[in-house]
């Protein structure tokens, strides 16, 4: 089995909805493996409700803090959706994103931190 599919992406080995901690668990097979926190996945969900709809309008989500998952549903063989306790449920998160998202977290979540600071907002 290699880590990567034919389109060179990464390959999820398994993915864990852990309730209790409020976190998606998920390994892949070149041996990477990331918790990534609830509200961590909903502010950066993939979505154009988040993401915006063009270059410089990915919108910053205030009051996430406890935000939990309660879903996750599998889209094909690419990708997950979450579903979170808020309602938001339109991001496709591919392997790719979410492994960019566990090998990048804590420049993420500390860009997450500053522009909520920088606009006066709170999680």
């Amino acid at each position: 089995m290699s880590a990567y599919d034919d389109a060179g992406r990464p390959e999820p080995v398994e993915i864990r909805l852990l309730s209790e901690e409020k976190a998606l668990r998920i390994s892949f097979a070149d041996g990477a493996d990331f918790l990534l926190g609830a509200e961590l996945l909903r502010v950066e969900s993939p979505s154009a409700e988040v993401q915006g709809h063009g270059p410089n309008t990915k919108v910053v989500v205030p009051g996430k803090r406890h935000v939990a998952i309660t879903g996750v549903e599998p889209v094909g063989h690419y990708a997950v959706r979450l579903r979170f306790d808020d309602g938001h449920d339109s991001g496709l998160f591919s392997w790719e994103y979410l492994y960019n998202l566990g090998a990048g977290k804590e420049r993420i979540w500390q860009d997450y931190l500053d522009a909520l600071a920088a606009r006066g907002l709170s999680r």
